[in-house]
């Protein structure tokens, strides 16, 4: 009965020559089983290093790792690994073929922790479904990422986003690279000055920095100053996401000075309407399709502030730099003369980072790709609950947002 026991879990485990099941043992009030298994006495062993055949010199302390259940039994094969007795490289432990190297968990069963892990909503969530430690299932995350990377192909690297995104409260933010084209997370780094950004760019080597055509960012001087330095020869775009969200920010402005004004002199219209300025009019609900229909014959200054704002995405779709410039001069002249300081200072902005804005006509680039990602990395962050470890916040987006091949 034992020999066939054995036998059962040689089959089960696909254990490779000449490795042989010791010994079976089962704790039935616990629900685990252990496999115990040896490398035969007698025979050679191949050195790590160089293949050579060499006797066993002796064995390493007794190991486990986590395997697949045996139906609900929690099941762990065990062995003490030999040493080979190498004349030239001296005593070598030999790799085993059912686990990678620092891995507590057979391959199979780090295969499948990787499965759930990604289809589960958090990190937690995985963790108890696998029945193992949260310890345990960061740590399968941390393998899955590190083959990932090792693995990682770039010599298609063409045109990478980079952003930023809040990490805790008071003003503490990560940067993210993305790769524009393939939509998936390069790098991702603690902090938002040129020394983040620098971080960013020498996650990739020198030869393919010298690749990028194109890098898609905001205007903020310290990650534009760091992309001319790695990147010389790419050119920055500044695209249409960013752009509206200083429009936006602008027109808020207008709209919270002058509810102020209004609401001293009695009137309370602006009061709630904050969304209503902000979306874009295709996505208005009846409620507040009808609330701008009672507001636009007021002469409201944020209803100014408004056009403005709505009438620079025509910008983007000039059929050419040449076009774009003629209506960038008759859009700017509006804006500075509006009187509406906000608005004037965006203007004088983007006249300021030009170039920026006309090389999106060269490569019709975006950071569409960056706010999806940044969607999705919220929904990480929200699901665990925010991240207290940075290291941990990192390998989280790396491993759901990277496209990296995971798997052992």
């Amino acid at each position: 009965m034992n020999r066939n026991l054995e036998s059962h879990y040689r089959v089960l485990l696909g254990l490779a020559i000449p490795w042989q099941v010791k010994k079976v043992e089962m704790d039935v009030e616990k629900k685990q089983v252990f496999v115990a298994l040896e490398y035969p006495a007698g025979l050679l062993l191949p050195c790590p290093d160089c293949g050579r055949e060499c006797r066993i010199k002796d064995h390493r302390e007794e190991r486990s790792w986590r395997h697949l259940d045996t139906m609900q039994f929690g099941t762990w094969v065990k062995t003490r690994i030999p040493r080979a007795h190498c004349p030239d490289h001296g005593a070598k432990t030999i790799s085993v073929p059912w686990a990678g190297p620092r891995s507590p968990f057979t391959l199979v069963f780090e295969r499948f922790a990787i499965e759930v892990i990604l289809g589960a909503r958090s990190l937690r969530q995985a963790q108890n479904l696998l029945r193992i430690s949260w310890d345990q299932a960061q740590r399968i995350q941390e393998l899955a990422v590190e083959r990932g990377l090792a693995r990682r192909e770039l010599d298609e690297l063409r045109y990478v986003g980079i952003d930023e995104k809040s990490f805790h409260r008071r003003q503490s933010y990560i940067s993210v690279m993305s790769d524009i084209e393939a939509g998936r997370v390069l790098e991702v780094v603690e902090g938002r000055k040129k020394k983040a950004c620098d971080e960013l760019w020498e996650c990739l080597p020198a030869h393919q920095r010298s690749k990028i055509q194109a890098v898609g960012l905001d205007m903020w001087e310290a990650f534009m100053n760091s992309s001319r330095k790695h990147a010389p020869q790419a050119e920055l775009v500044h695209d249409k996401f960013h752009v509206a969200k200083y429009l936006g920010k602008a027109v808020d402005d207008v709209r919270k000075q002058e509810n102020r004004e209004l609401c001293r002199q009695g009137f309370e219209g602006l009061k709630g309407t904050k969304y209503l300025w902000l979306k874009k009019p295709a996505n208005w609900s009846d409620s507040q399709k009808e609330q701008f229909n009672q507001l636009r014959n007021e002469q409201l200054k944020v209803a100014k502030a408004w056009a403005i704002k709505e009438s620079f995405a025509r910008f983007w779709h000039c059929t050419s730099a040449h076009s774009a410039e003629g209506y960038f001069n008759r859009w700017h002249f509006w804006a500075t003369h509006s009187q509406l300081k906000p608005v004037v200072e965006v203007a004088k902005l983007l006249r300021r980072h030009w170039e920026g804005l006309v090389s999106y006509f060269n490569h019709r680039i975006t950071n569409a790709v960056a706010e999806g990602l940044n969607s999705k990395i919220q929904s990480i962050k929200a699901n665990a609950r925010g991240f207290r470890n940075f290291k941990h916040y990192r390998i989280s987006i790396l491993f759901h947002c990277g496209k990296l091949k995971l798997y052992p």
